[in-house]
């Protein structure tokens, strides 16, 4: 759970510099009072009345050092200078001293905490990636990260030097008259402490809020991901009345809870402290005509005392808007503080071009068992040995552990018990990125990333030759329609390779796998999705592979496995079968009853 402290360790890292800044944006506002101070003695200048030690000592000095005779021009020349000195020559120096500071610090801040956020993102185990929408997790980091860089120069370079401006009012009408600084001190705090009260529950309204918000943006990113199959339901109607509702039940909780508390909350203020002007005039005034205070320190008085209830609506003001923030912001460091994956692995730049590791593709499952939850086991006490350059096959209906036998290979998930050897070690003993960096994989679906062909089909390998690509190319029959596209390789390809068809993206993955080079390569059920053209030119392109390294075959359609070495059957997570096609077919068990219902025509059960 996050706290206060973590929001403040935000800025951790630039401590020093904030607090120079901070305190130097304090001092030039509390330098500020001394116009209206000036002002005060300007008036008692003018009407002959004493000015306030030490300024008579002061003015006799600088008399006494110009040879300018001490009277009333000298003493307004003096006062004069002050006003320029804290207006004129404060003016340049103020924006740096501040602005500059305040900005640069937050904009630091939001960098570092991207390079954090990034670095999360991508050592998070998977598993947290199949239970949360991808919309939800970037608008929460997004809005978190943005939400903390615009408060930052609004509480540093605002809320606090406006506070430290009240406390130098205070002191400015404690010097005049202590009695009136202690009531104008009781009333601002109980003013401010009150505002502040009310806003920690305005703050739990808008958590409230931020999760309907996420709600609504998590729905709308799954639209836009899906378009084609809202579309193509015409469940348009539908998907905008579910919408329009959430919409409409945030901007209930807006308007008729937090919207009107932040109203209520300022019509309070504003009441109160109109009051509280008109009682600081009132005494002012009474002690003025009784005598006690001279005409200057009734305006000084009546100034700053109206200077620090004018500041309380914008302190207030910011208050408010840092409430409409803080659980963003919480948000954002639950989110940091979510544990890294056992999977995670190094994100050293210099770490990616060297690798170590060469395996002849050996890999050995030993009593292997799996489940998702300790409830329910998805793989029982598996053995297999793939020996290297093997083609090993394997099928089963839906459900029954083809897939998480993979994901566990990749070590995306750690078995509940036994283990996985890879050339006899066990592959938790090994440099996750490194071991991975041996594998490859071809998808159902494969991940296109919007930019150029080339830039995709190098994206495991980016140091790859051109030569070695157009090789891989040909393997994968990408060559049959890189040249039919406008800029061949140089193409953009947009978003999740819109603009390819789903044949293409299977080529070009398994054309991206093979210039990994890995020891060995996965295809999970890799002609599933396709139509007959293009599910045998990926067999052919998989057929060429074959024999060239350790190959793993994930399939429903079985046509795809004939010529495997070896075909391991599954169901319900254990190994049933295991031999060749033919031998397979002679035995007359699962894989026959499969193949028979295919060749019928018959689906899957």
């Amino acid at each position: 759970m996050a706290s206060f402290k973590d929001i403040i360790s935000y800025y951790s890292k630039y401590r020093a510099i904030a607090f120079l800044s901070i305190a130097a944006s304090s001092l030039l506002e509390i330098v500020d009072l001394i116009v209206p101070y000036s002002i005060g003695q300007i008036l008692n200048v003018l009407s002959d009345q004493t000015l306030d030690h030490p300024l008579p000592i002061f003015i006799t000095q600088i008399s006494s050092l110009t040879n300018i005779p001490n009277g009333k021009s000298l003493s307004l020349g003096v006062l004069l200078g002050l006003i320029f000195l804290v207006t004129v020559v404060k003016a340049p120096i103020q924006p740096w001293v501040g602005s500059w500071f305040h900005w640069e610090i937050s904009l630091r801040a939001r960098r570092d905490y991207w390079e954090k956020a990034m670095a999360k993102i991508l050592t998070l185990p998977v598993a947290f990636y199949d239970e949360n929408n991808p919309g939800r997790i970037a608008g929460r980091v997004t809005k978190g990260i943005e939400n903390h860089t615009w408060t930052y120069p609004e509480i540093a370079g605002q809320f606090i030097p406006k506070l430290m401006r009240v406390l130098g009012i205070f002191l400015v009408i404690l010097l005049i008259e202590w009695w009136l600084a202690i009531a104008f001190l009781i009333s601002f705090i109980l003013i401010l402490v009150f505002s502040l009260k009310n806003l920690r529950t305005l703050i739990a309204q808008e958590a409230v809020l931020e999760r309907y918000q996420e709600n609504t943006i998590s729905r709308t990113s799954e639209i836009i991901t899906n378009i084609k199959t809202v579309k193509a339901f015409a469940s348009e109607a539908a998907e905008f009345s579910r919408q329009k509702q959430r919409l409409e039940r945030e901007f209930k909780v807006v308007v008729h809870k937090i919207h009107k508390g932040y109203v209520k909350l300022m019509t309070w203020e504003q009441t109160v402290i109109q009051f509280s002007v008109f009682f600081v005039l009132l005494l002012t005034l009474i002690s003025t005509v009784q005598g006690k205070i001279s005409l200057g320190h009734f305006i000084t008085t009546l100034t700053v005392s109206s200077m620090a209830y004018a500041e309380l609506t914008p302190i207030t003001l910011m208050a408010e808007i840092f409430a409409r923030r803080y659980t963003s912001m919480e948000r954002l460091h639950e989110f940091m503080q979510l544990r890294a994956g056992t999977d995670a692995a190094s994100l050293l730049p210099e770490y990616l071009p060297t690798n170590p590791y060469k395996f002849s593709g050996k890999v050995e499952f030993s009593h292997l068992t799996f489940g998702y939850n300790e409830h329910r086991s998805v793989l029982q006490d598996i053995n297999l040995l793939i020996e290297p350059y093997q083609t090993v096959a394997l099928v089963g209906r839906s459900g029954s552990g083809k897939s998480t036998l993979v994901k566990l290979l990749f070590r995306y998930f750690e078995p509940s018990a036994g283990k996985i050897l890879m050339d006899g070690e066990d592959i938790r003993t090994l440099d996750i990125a490194r071991y991975r960096r041996r594998l490859a994989i071809v998808h159902q679906e494969v991940d296109v990333f919007n930019g150029t062909v080339l830039d995709n089909l190098i994206y495991g390998n980016p140091q790859a030759s051109f030569d070695w690509v157009k090789e891989a190319c040909q393997i994968a029959k990408v060559d049959e329609f890189i040249h039919d596209l406008p800029q061949g390789y140089y193409t953009v390809v947009g978003e999740r390779g819109v603009r390819l068809s789903g044949g293409q993206r299977q080529r070009l993955g398994i054309a991206r796998a093979l210039i990994v080079n890995p020891d060995v390569l996965i295809f999970d059920e890799a002609t599933s999705s396709l139509d007959y053209e293009s599910e045998r030119a990926i067999q052919l392109a998989m057929r060429s592979i074959f024999g060239t390294r350790t190959t793993i075959i994930i399939a429903h359609r079985l046509s795809t496995v004939r010529e495997a070495d070896k075909i391991v059957v599954l169901d319900s997570g254990r190994i049933i079968e295991v031999g060749s096609h033919a031998e397979l077919l002679n035995h007359q068990g699962i894989y026959h009853r499969l193949h028979s219902l295919q060749e019928t025509g018959e689906l899957l059960a």
